[in-house]
């Protein structure tokens, strides 16, 4: 179990940890350990009927790294497709859970780990101190060749500005924090206690009694808004397997909705894993 503690107003908090047997020098990483305590972990929290969520990580590096590309890469592709299933199943908890919830972001959130706050209603993030190097907010897996597996080519484009969403996904090109587009990022803090405190009112201001089926994430109701953009995001990105696979899964979750749409990542994703082009990216990733 994650550590959990409940605030006097009887919001609860849940805090990320590092797989202890993967330390990581202290960074948070996505990988199957820590899937599975995020599902026990939330299960016992659904139970004590909290009025709210706070989603928070012990890192002082990162808020999470994102996906555990090693262990990905040494998985087959049944079991990939079963580490990406756990993974939305451990995620979903964020919406269906019957109270709001919040993502406290301190420093970088890429990949699943934005995909992981995205699963929440809002985000509060910190903001870096004048002059330190910008933290990072965003989907770079088609840098890698790759593409997102969690829902984030439905979520992003659902949060911002949809022609932005889609050519950041597409091109695996994140944000600094601090220019996060509007839609992202629901309250800024300059420091971790504020960000805690701004993440308090927030679930004060937005009660929910009821679970969400998906998160925020396009569907056939935003078809008439995504679909006009769809060609000029599609102009904006030079092609590429990736490429082709996140616009697939757009207008798949456009057609059909959000679970079509996650199959489709997944399997989108372990195909992809396999070509040539993510070979080579992801075994020079592996040697950092």
């Amino acid at each position: 179990m994650l550590p959990v503690d409940t605030l006097p107003s009887g919001i609860v908090t849940v805090t990320l940890t590092p797989n202890p047997t993967k330390p990581r020098g202290g960074v948070v990483v996505l990988d199957s350990w820590l899937i599975g305590e995020i599902s026990a972990t939330m299960r016992d929290v659904a139970q004590r009927n909290p009025r709210g969520v706070i989603l928070r990580s012990a890192s002082e590096r990162v808020f999470v790294a994102g996906a555990d590309l090693a262990e990905i890469d040494a998985l087959d592709d049944a079991a990939l497709d079963a580490y990406l299933r756990a993974g939305s199943e451990a995620f979903s908890w964020f919406n269906r859970i019957p109270c709001p919830t919040v993502a406290l972001v301190h420093r970088t959130a890429l990949g699943g780990g934005l995909e992981l706050a995205m699963h929440c209603d809002a985000i509060v993030a910190v903001m870096p101190a004048a002059g330190e190097k910008p933290w990072m907010i965003g989907l770079p897996e088609c840098g890698l060749a790759i593409c997102p597996g969690w829902g984030g080519t439905q979520m992003l484009p659902a949060r911002i500005d949809p022609e932005l969403g889609i050519v950041r996904t597409a091109t695996g090109q994140p944000f600094p924090i601090a220019d996060a587009p509007t839609g992202l990022i629901d309250a800024h803090a300059d420091s971790v206690d504020g960000a805690m405190a701004a993440a308090v009112a927030w679930i004060e201001a937005h009660p929910r009694s009821a679970p969400r089926a998906t998160p925020t994430c396009i569907g056939p109701a935003a078809a008439s808004k995504v679909h006009p953009v769809l060609g000029r995001a599609h102009a904006a990105v030079p092609p590429s397997e990736p490429v082709t696979a996140v616009f697939g899964c757009v207008c798949i979750g456009l057609e059909r909705g959000w679970d079509a749409a996650l199959a489709e990542e997944r399997r989108q994703l372990v195909r992809l894993r396999s070509l040539p082009a993510a070979r080579e990216k992801l075994a020079a990733f592996l040697k950092r």
